[in-house]
């Protein structure tokens, strides 16, 4: 882990329930993010482990909502969270992603980076990434991580891939919505 919390070794899933992003793919996700960290209200789907959501609060993210449906998963990322000492800027949803979405629509709560790492080929990406438009900040992004047979369309219910990279046997694509008309610079590279 890079930032604040640097030279913590997260608690890590034992069987194959929980798949973490690897380190290699997380500090790639995280340059390819840039600057859009410090400050930013993340929100990390499917989160499993945490470790994108804690990634996004030791580089200067102000708050991290994680949601996981198993009770497994989120036991622990409180425990990842303790350890990090972030409990005041973390929040914890058990339940699936299509609850989460509407209980934090519901609040009013939206996001400057959503990640979505789904369970790999059964087509979660593109499905749950159209429920989350309205959490979205205007000039915000999702993270979809799928493996890279899953793949995602370019286009996808005003949703626009903005950049694509893949890392083994990971992809992982960015969307913002297609109204942002290009000038956030997120539409770069």
């Amino acid at each position: 882990m890079a930032g604040k919390f640097r030279g913590r070794k997260l608690f890590s899933p034992r069987g194959l329930d929980i798949r973490p992003t690897s380190d290699k793919v997380r500090e790639a996700l995280f340059s390819m993010l840039g600057t859009r960290v410090p400050g930013a209200h993340v929100l990390d789907l499917f989160a499993g482990s945490g470790a994108l959501g804690l990634e996004a609060l030791s580089r200067g993210a102000h708050r991290a909502v994680f949601v996981d449906q198993s009770p497994g998963a989120v036991e622990l990322i409180k425990k990842n969270i303790s350890l990090c000492r972030a409990e005041a800027q973390s929040q914890v949803i058990l339940g699936s992603c299509e609850n989460a979405v509407k209980r934090l629509q519901s609040a009013g709560d939206v996001f400057h980076v959503i990640f979505l790492d789904p369970p790999y080929g059964k087509g979660h990406g593109e499905k749950n990434l159209v429920l989350l438009k309205r959490l979205l900040h205007g000039e915000g992004l999702a993270v979809v991580e799928t493996h890279v047979r899953d793949g995602m369309n370019e286009r996808l219910d005003g949703w626009l891939r903005t950049k694509e990279r893949k890392y083994g046997d990971t992809l992982i694509s960015m969307y913002v919505r297609e109204t942002c008309g290009g000038g956030c610079g997120c539409c770069e590279g």
